[in-house]
């Protein structure tokens, strides 16, 4: 091999300066050289006595591999491991090009030492499939807040799908319930390279709220440089929901009480002021006074029917749960709603699922709860022309009857109160705020439930559910 002692003699120096470690093959793959960076690394030095050759460097079970990548072509990018001189192995990447020499044919092996990198590889993998897999939403934003990243659970929780969130801004998804201040806030102390904690509440691309506890961490790169954000979700949507509805039920049993009451003190004296404005019409000849006195008149059977309403909602009800046909009952109500002067302009739409099981419940008091909720989507069209739809559905444990309307729907602050005894957002004189507080404690008490969706000027969706019989 004189040309190639030649050529290493002459340029030896230079290849052990290269990082990289460098082998040369005969075409019987014995190692006839080394650079400096594979003797120190592999031990390896080439003895033409004791001739090394390329598989005693290679893990056993790593030879098949590389003995299919053979004979050598003129170029050939190759992966592999290379036990070390310390009796460790590595992963190497190389490079493997024909050399001629007169005669001679010699392989020049350029390897790099990539075992860091696999490592790194692996890691990476690890911690992606790890947030990809996770229930919880993750969202990962580079540095301007646009999002380069978002997990299956987070398309779940959104309702929006990953092209459709993929170089947006999160801000697609506020919900307008936190201030400009609030996120003001949020980003100064993210951009400063701390993490953010707080309670979020989003909007689902069905209009829906979604609460969350989210974590904002920055990604920080080699630099010290930010190079983008990881906000970390939990779903607390549902417990949230389960808050506000205990909170509901606790306040609905203390009005109760303090409804019953009320009922009881009012109602007695009531009754004598309604007497004795009877026995003075009767008596006078004035026709002003007999007018004010049917003014006076008026508002006492007002405020009496009010207080009916309190004593219906505070005592227990003394009518036999039965089994009951929803449908049956739907119909029953949009029939006394339907005739009256208002809803001449309204059409109305049923749907109806036939085949809906009996639920165990009060009928007059299930009629009572669909002509309020009727009544107000009536009013909410407010003499304009609208469409009521009224459908009925069974799911896996629940019977639901839903009455969309294409009214002026409910402001957000009125939406989080409608439920509450009073309150009413129609004028003076035309609702005394009872009629869905009522209606909520009916259909609680039979174990149901009541949910509200509304846009405004879009219309409202009410959600009356009610548990299957055994479920």
């Amino acid at each position: 091999m004189p040309e190639l002692s030649f050529l290493f003699s002459q340029y030896g120096r230079v290849v052990d300066l290269l990082p990289e470690m460098v082998l040369i093959l005969d075409d019987k793959n014995r190692i006839l050289d080394t650079n400096k960076t594979a003797t120190d690394e592999l031990g390896v030095v080439a003895q033409p006595s004791r001739p090394k050759y390329i598989f005693d460097i290679i893990p056993e079970d790593e030879r098949i591999i590389f003995r299919r990548v053979l004979p050598f072509s003129d170029q050939l990018n190759f992966e592999t491991k290379f036990c070390k001189r310390d009796g460790s192995t590595i992963d190497v990447m190389g490079l493997v090009r024909l050399l001629r020499l007169g005669q001679g044919k010699y392989w020049i092996l350029f390897i790099r030492d990539v075992t860091e990198e696999k490592r790194k590889e692996l890691d990476l993998l690890r911690f992606s499939n790890v947030i990809h897999n996770t229930i919880n939403p993750i969202q990962i934003t580079d540095a301007d807040g646009m999002m380069v990243y978002v997990n299956p659970g987070f398309e779940k929780v959104s309702g929006y799908s990953n092209a459709e969130l993929i170089g947006k801004n999160p801000r697609i998804l506020r919900s307008g319930k936190h201030s400009k201040e609030f996120w003001s806030e949020v980003w100064r102390h993210i951009i400063s390279g701390k993490v953010w904690v707080g309670r979020v509440e989003n909007r689902r691309k069905d209009g829906n709220p979604f609460f969350t506890e989210l974590v904002i961490s920055p990604i920080v790169d080699s630099h010290g440089a930010i190079a983008g954000y990881l906000g970390a979700h939990r779903d607390i949507t549902e417990q949230i929901i389960l808050e506000q509805q205990l909170v509901r039920s606790q306040r609905m049993e203390s009005i109760g009480t303090l409804a019953a009451g009320i009922a009881h003190e009012v109602g007695n004296p009531l009754t004598a002021i309604s007497s004795l404005v009877q026995v003075i019409q009767r008596t006078s000849t004035d026709s002003f006074a007999k007018e004010k006195l049917e003014l006076i008149n008026s508002q006492v059977n007002r405020i009496a029917r009010i207080i009916r309403e309190l004593v219906d909602f505070s005592r227990p009800s003394t009518h036999v749960v039965k089994p009951t046909n929803i449908n049956r009952i739907v119909k029953e109500a949009l029939n006394i709603v339907q005739y009256g002067k208002k809803v001449k302009d309204i059409t109305f739409t049923l749907e109806l699922d036939e085949q809906l099981p009996e639920i165990a419940a009060v009928p007059d008091q299930i009629v009572q709860v669909f002509i309020n909720i009727l009544m107000n989507a009536v009013d909410s069209l407010d003499g304009r022309h609208g469409i009521i739809t009224v459908q009925s559905r069974k799911n896996e444990h629940e019977v639901e009857v839903v009455v969309r309307d294409t009214g002026k729907g409910i402001e957000p602050l009125a939406l989080e109160k409608i439920f509450e005894p009073f309150y009413t957002t129609k004028t003076t004189g035309q609702g005394t705020g009872l009629g869905l507080w009522v209606s909520y404690g009916i259909v609680k008490s039979f174990g149901g439930d009541v949910f509200v969706e509304s846009i405004p000027e879009q219309g409202s969706v009410f959600t009356v559910s009610f548990p299957l019989k055994g479920a």
